[in-house]
């Protein structure tokens, strides 16, 4: 039988995060709950999810005390359904979205975590706020009483170019920086940068990165629902 997880993988990627002070996100999206449940037992609490369904499924069936991080494109029509639930939402990539977040989390009488998607790719097939809209976000904070703002979360550009995308990085945590020094008084507010998948974390932990998204090394190939 195959093995679950890539343990070994696994125990490299700890001692890389803890060396920058990051943390280690496990993407689990389409793997089973067996193998996400083998990678609890050897120490990792942090796992992300990018389908409503699938992500209600597992934090359902799986141990309490997993921090669910909700990292997919998420819809407006699905936000009840992962408000309260999700410890962070990653992607909030409108105002809109924002919005019916807060509206939500007021029903249910609850602080929603979330990290707001700066668009930072040459791509038109990602999501994301600009500089300019993420800062009026903050600006007016105070509108979102029942949203908690972590900080920031990006998507560099699929490309090889390494200076390209360390550049793409740079501007998640100086806009975070930014936005932290004239925003947010306490020390620990706005401070978190979710940046770094399998291909680019190192690049990700150099510059800054606090939480870093790993799926293949840990899990190997996805494979998607029919």
């Amino acid at each position: 039988m195959e093995a679950l997880i890539e343990a070994a993988n696994w125990q490299q990627l700890i001692q890389e995060t803890a060396a920058h002070h990051a943390q280690l996100i496990a993407v689990s999206k389409t793997k089973s709950n067996a193998a996400i449940q083998a990678l609890y037992d050897l120490g990792q609490r942090d796992f992300g999810e990018n389908y409503v369904q699938e992500f209600v499924s597992k934090q359902a069936s799986l141990p309490k005390d997993i921090c669910w991080h909700f990292i997919g494109h998420l819809q407006r029509n699905k936000v009840k359904q992962i408000v309260g639930i999700a410890t962070v939402i990653h992607g909030v990539d409108s105002e809109r979205l924002l919005q019916e977040i807060n509206k939500e989390a007021a029903k249910k009488n609850c602080v929603q975590a979330v990290l707001l998607q700066y668009f930072i790719a040459q791509e038109e097939t990602k999501f994301g706020l600009d500089a300019a809209e993420i800062e009026a976000i903050i600006a007016q904070k105070e509108q979102y009483a029942h949203v908690q703002f972590l900080g920031l979360m990006g998507m560099a550009t699929h490309t090889t170019d390494q200076h390209q995308i360390k550049k793409e990085f740079e501007q998640v945590i100086q806009l975070k920086q930014h936005l932290k020094a004239l925003y947010f008084k306490e020390a620990a507010a706005f401070s978190m940068a979710s940046i770094g998948m399998s291909s680019d974390y190192t690049i990700a932990l150099a510059v800054g990165a606090t939480h870093i998204r790993i799926g293949s090394m840990l899990f190997g190939a996805r494979t998607y629902p029919s």
